[in-house]
């Protein structure tokens, strides 16, 4: 009798054993699997933060370029850089029926009411066209894909040495006048391309 209740207890005890190493386990993983989930959750947020200020920066240049603070860049860039980089939320409002009445009425001004369309309208006009008439490959598969990024990236940096060398060099791009704003305002353009294409790819 002893000897069975023995191997019993013995039993109980290896079971116990097996169960609390699990459950360890099981506790590990978990932590595990909410620090990765927080840090790639911290990630996706600053890739989507970074998307609206870049897009924002791209409207800033063009909102500078349009006024009296003219600058030397190539600003119908920042049109496609605006389209492959404008944060998701906005695109489907401006894809949909709000954009079709704004395309609709820019179309219809400029071609019978010339006068009352203004020169710093074209380009918006343009934006808010493409946006409308874009096919599906393009708005929805290349956007969304890392080559939307890159071509962001191929803009930005054209941009950036497009600025440095209208400013007569990288310090004159800091130190003229209107020269920081754009500058800080182009390099903005670049860090989220970069920031995008590094967590594609790693």
């Amino acid at each position: 009798m002893g000897k069975k209740s023995y191997i019993r207890m013995k039993t109980d005890q290896d079971t116990n054993q097996l169960i609390s190493s699990d459950l360890k386990e099981l506790g590990n993983a978990a932590k595990k699997l909410a620090t990765h989930v927080g840090n790639l959750t911290s990630l996706g947020f600053g890739t989507t933060f970074l998307q609206w200020v870049a897009s924002f920066s791209a409207i800033y240049l063009l909102v500078l370029d349009r006024t009296h603070w003219k600058t030397n860049i190539l600003t119908s860039l920042l049109i496609p850089y605006i389209f492959f980089s404008f944060p998701s939320l906005l695109f489907n409002i401006f894809r949909g029926e709000i954009g079709k009445w704004i395309a609709f009425v820019a179309v219809v001004l400029r071609l019978f009411l010339p006068r009352h369309f203004p020169d710093w309208l074209e380009l918006p006009g343009a934006l808010i066209l493409l946006m409308v008439v874009a096919p599906s490959l393009l708005a929805d598969t290349v956007r969304d894909d890392w080559i939307g990024v890159a071509i962001c990236l191929v803009i930005a940096c054209y941009l950036l040495q497009e600025h440095i060398r209208a400013s007569g060099g990288f310090r004159n791009s800091f130190t003229k006048a209107n020269g920081i704003s754009n500058t800080v305002g182009i390099i903005l353009l670049l860090v989220y391309p970069v920031w995008a294409l590094v967590l594609d790819f790693i």
